[in-house]
């Protein structure tokens, strides 16, 4: 299933290549170490609980660094239109990543109120998380499917929690999906495996602490994904 980017963004991999999201990025050195790891996604967190987080203005400097060729996602958490005008106004972006409770009704509204591409993310830990991919890939330009957080948790990603991938292995869902939650350089091979993903997600993941990207993690990450 192909990549689905902003029109003129080309990070569609090479055939049979896995395509690679490094989310949470906070300083142009990210950015640089993403670029030279040849990822296809950049992520930035606007969401003031996560170490990740970025301001408007932060970002704006950060995307202006991204190569051609690299799509540049924004995570939001149940923003207002405010929010998203005030981000959307000043950083160049390509994607939209919705990651809070948003309804299938509000990621239509956002499609249509910003012209972007919008991507949807979606917890799961058991079967009963399933029929709500399947209510999204219907609004939703892609699904990230990722591990629901714990409840009373501060982060609604990014903690570093897997869940059953054979709750997923070998489905399609309409639209292109994405892989997400508690992914390492270590065991992203084997995800990719045994779920078919052709895009995978990491934050965490390959940080050496909280919010402080470990280019070398990124590295191996990239190379684990497409191995």
């Amino acid at each position: 299933m192909p990549v689905l980017v902003a029109p003129g963004v080309g990070t569609a991999p090479r055939l049979g290549e896995t395509s690679v999201k490094i989310c949470g990025l906070t300083t142009i050195a990210d950015v640089h170490a993403v670029a030279a790891a040849d990822a296809n996604y950049v992520g930035f967190v606007f969401f003031k609980k996560s170490p990740r987080n970025v301001s408007v203005a932060q970002a704006r400097d950060l995307a202006i660094e991204v190569p051609m060729g690299i799509a540049k996602v924004a995570l939001v958490v149940n923003a207002t239109d405010e929010f998203l005008d005030e981000i959307t106004a000043a950083v160049p972006l390509d994607i939209l990543q919705l990651h809070g409770k948003e309804t299938p009704e509000r990621v239509s509204e956002i499609k249509a109120r910003y012209g972007l591409p919008v991507m949807k993310a979606v917890g799961v830990a058991d079967e009963s998380d399933l029929p709500a991919l399947d209510a999204y890939s219907a609004v939703a330009d892609q699904l990230l499917i990722d591990a629901k957080p714990p409840k009373n948790a501060d982060l609604p990603g990014g903690n570093g929690l897997s869940f059953d991938w054979r709750l997923i292995a070998g489905r399609e869902f309409g639209v292109p999906w994405m892989l997400a939650g508690g992914l390492t350089p270590e065991n992203v091979a084997e995800a990719v495996r045994m779920t078919g993903t052709q895009q995978v997600d990491v934050s965490s993941g390959v940080e050496s602490a909280p919010g402080v990207k470990d280019p070398a993690r990124i590295r191996r990450f990239v190379k684990g994904a497409r191995s």
